[in-house]
């Protein structure tokens, strides 16, 4: 079994009388891809933040290789990486010479030539980063983040703002990652990205953790594979739903219905017999795979976008 690369025990957060983190607890394993899933104000940022050294904890505390973030933070940043959410860049210098002055903070660093191939920047490494897109940036931000070769990698939201294909892109550079042997914590507020690239999911709400599991372990939690979703229209009423064959919940959001159920075809016959016989009208009837949005709004009773 791997050795646990961090170790997460009681944090706390507060801003006044607002609660930011509220005795967070968790695990992460070596060469392990953890998310921190949860809507902005979740409390991701803030956890992560006292992790890497740029908070003190109110209270609790966190050993990360081994180092106590309290007592050992010197150590602490020597085993890792982090690109936060917002990394200020000398925007006038290319990208290798921002990569040279980075390595040379450091005692020793891996190749430039190679990082820099690595995050798919080779065409740009003569350009000055204020020419760079946003996709680029973020790949930068990355690179700098892991020139120095770090045990454990802290990504931010890497994603937030880009296009479909610079999301690709970095999820790509993220699964990299994880096949170099490298302990990667990702916050997101994107549940299919948590899906794809995370082994474990933290998800947060409102300064606490609230689930802890694989992403296909907290979706099944649901007890349900499948979801048909759909509105009613004239007020109709909805107590019928729950008696449908094959439903084991029931989710209404903005008049929003969805049924949870493993019999996906035995659900929507029953649903369209019933609708048809109560003469009630079902508008942008729609079925899908349950996903880790459906935990979070089963959970909370909100969407993750919220």
């Amino acid at each position: 079994m791997k050795e646990d690369m961090i170790e997460v025990d009681g944090l706390v957060k507060r801003y006044d009388k607002h609660t930011a983190v509220n005795d967070v607890r968790f695990n992460v394993k070596a060469g392990e891809v953890f998310g921190l899933l949860g809507p902005n104000g979740a409390g991701k940022t803030t956890t992560i933040e006292m992790l890497v050294g740029l908070r003190k904890p109110d209270e609790g505390t966190a050993r990360l290789a081994g180092f106590d973030i309290r007592k050992q933070i010197g150590n602490v940043k020597e085993v890792i990486g982090v690109q936060l959410q917002s990394t200020s860049l000398f925007e006038l210098l290319t990208v290798q010479e921002i990569m040279e002055m980075y390595a040379s903070f450091y005692p020793s660093h891996v190749s430039i030539a190679d990082l820099i191939d690595d995050v798919l920047l080779t065409e740009k490494k003569k350009a000055r980063i204020k020419f760079l897109s946003g996709g680029q940036k973020q790949r930068l931000a990355i690179a700098l983040a892991i020139i120095h070769d770090p045990k454990i990698v802290f990504l931010d939201e890497p994603t937030t703002g880009l296009d479909p294909q610079a999301r690709r892109t970095l999820w790509d550079i993220i699964e990299s990652l994880k096949a170099r042997g490298k302990t990667v914590v990702l916050s997101t507020h994107y549940m299919d990205e948590a899906h794809v690239l995370c082994d474990r999911i933290a998800i947060m709400d409102q300064g606490q953790l609230i689930a802890l599991d694989s992403p296909a372990k907290l979706v099944k939690s649901l007890q349900s594979d499948s979801a048909v979703e759909f509105s009613l229209l004239d007020n109709a009423d909805p107590a019928f739903l729950h008696s449908l064959q094959g439903v084991k919940q029931v989710s209404n959001r903005n008049e929003r219905y969805v049924l949870y159920t493993d019999s996906i075809q035995l659900t929507l016959t029953d649903l369209i017999q019933q609708a048809s016989h109560q003469n009630i009208n079902l508008e942008d009837l729609q079925t899908r795979t349950a996903t880790l949005e459906d935990v979070f709004i089963h959970m909370t009773g909100r969407s993750l976008r919220e």
